[in-house]
């Protein structure tokens, strides 16, 4: 009798499919047959953007969905936030997930039926509206996600926190916005997160991949503005007076010198942008003033300090060297985007769930920059998945934030099931 109760477990495990205890063919199960419903989420999100801040239909669109899946909601988190809380049938982790959810101030330039024919007041000027960033894409990924996990919530350990985050690009001027502020006003502390994770789609990546880094993935991003002041004389005498614009073209110079020759470049990526230049009213008027503005990106933060402090220097001495004066300001928009080394290495296997070991990348550094990074007080991880069609030339795939911007959705699965698995893997 002994001998055969111990043949018997062997023989039902057998019998039974290798993963069926694993929950990982549930979740690929499930967004499969969610997949048709995330693409038109996808596409209704694209044809209906909405600027930083001002995301209220795309807000109420959210809270219908959650709502409808029993999750706990909470609206009007940093102006028109929204956050889901799903509590699992076992005590665990506090898991965050997150999607940004703002359009940009671009006119959508293809022939798509779902495209943008949006426009907003955008800095007093009327604008078109686009999702030129892929975050329609987030959303609906994160609209999946919610829904596969809240139908095996019954097998989830621990809570989930949905974070649907307004203003990613940044608020209006004058205005709070963004990562910052939801953590700010306790996305963060109610419940206390204990790891947090995020996406962004990539359209010159391809679908099905996946990218990740460990360490510093995102680069830090500061707006800086500097203001000359000369003395205002006429165009055919400007030996009569100080001429502000050749003060800039020598501090144009001496910005990219120290990309150039004064950065650790092997250590870590520096760029420095002028992205803005007004000075002056007239041809034949050399101006009094002239203000130039830009953004600095770097990846690490000691490099960052010393750049700025670099840029002080520079604009200092060349201006008195010209006879001007000049003010530099700063402003820090997003510290750099870190992944945590140990959280990488434990959730691999849960992106080679979601797209397969072979699709699930090594990325590089990447000097855009996110405010996920504030998040960032819990272990955190941050990875791309990709959006390009298959067999495209990523030289020629049209980047992030122009008219041309283009997402093939038909691999949003993957983004679905990363995150489901990984919270699923991260509370085992």
């Amino acid at each position: 009798m002994k001998k055969i109760l111990l043949i018997v477990p062997i023989i039902i495990s057998a019998i039974l499919p290798a993963h069926s205890n694993d929950i990982s063919a549930e979740i690929d199960v499930a967004t499969s047959r969610l997949m048709p419903k995330i693409i038109e989420w996808r596409r209704h999100i694209h044809q209906h953007p909405e600027l930083g801040n001002r995301e209220l239909k795309t807000a109420r669109y959210v809270e219908d969905h959650l709502r409808r899946l029993g999750i706990e909601v909470r609206t009007g988190i940093a102006k028109t936030g929204v956050v889901g809380i799903l509590k699992g049938s076992q005590p665990g982790p506090v898991i965050g997930l997150r999607a940004d959810m703002d359009g940009l101030p671009v006119t959508e330039r293809n022939d798509l039926p779902f495209r943008s024919r949006e426009t907003a007041e955008y800095n007093g000027q009327t604008v078109g509206v686009m999702h030129a960033c892929g975050h329609d894409t987030h959303v609906a990924m994160l609209m999946g996600a919610a829904e596969v996990i809240a139908g095996l919530r019954n097998k989830l350990k621990g809570t989930v926190v949905f974070i649907f985050q307004p203003a990613e690009e940044g608020p209006p001027a004058g205005e709070e916005g963004g990562a910052e502020l939801m953590v700010k006003e306790g996305v963060m502390n109610d419940p206390k997160i204990d790891a947090i994770f995020g996406l962004h789609i990539n359209s010159r990546t391809e679908v099905g991949t996946i990218k990740y880094k460990p360490g510093s993935i995102m680069a830090a991003s500061d707006w800086f503005e500097i203001k000359i002041r000369g003395r205002q004389t006429h165009g055919a005498y400007p030996w009569l007076g100080t001429d502000p614009i050749a003060v800039a073209a020598q501090i144009y110079t001496g910005l990219q010198m120290i990309v150039a020759r004064r950065s650790d470049l092997p250590k870590a990526p520096v760029v420095i942008t002028v992205g803005r230049i007004n000075g002056g009213v007239r041809e034949n008027i050399i101006p009094e003033e002239l203000t130039m503005a830009g953004t600095i990106r770097t990846l690490d933060a000691e490099m960052q300090k010393d750049v700025h402090s670099k840029i002080r220097q520079v604009v200092k001495n060349i201006s008195e060297s010209m006879g001007a004066t000049a003010e530099v300001s700063i402003d820090t928009k997003a510290p750099v985007t870190h992944n945590t080394p140990e959280l990488v290495e434990k959730m691999l296997p849960s992106l080679y769930k979601a797209a397969g070991k072979e699709n699930v990348l090594l990325g590089e550094w990447v000097t855009g920059a996110e405010d996920f990074s504030f998040f960032q007080s819990v272990p955190s991880f941050y990875f791309t998945v990709g959006g390009m069609p298959k067999g495209m030339d990523p030289e020629k795939a049209p980047p992030h934030h122009t008219p041309d911007f283009y997402i093939d959705d038909s691999r949003l699965d993957v983004g679905v099931k990363a995150f489901a698995n990984i919270v699923f893997d991260f509370s085992k």
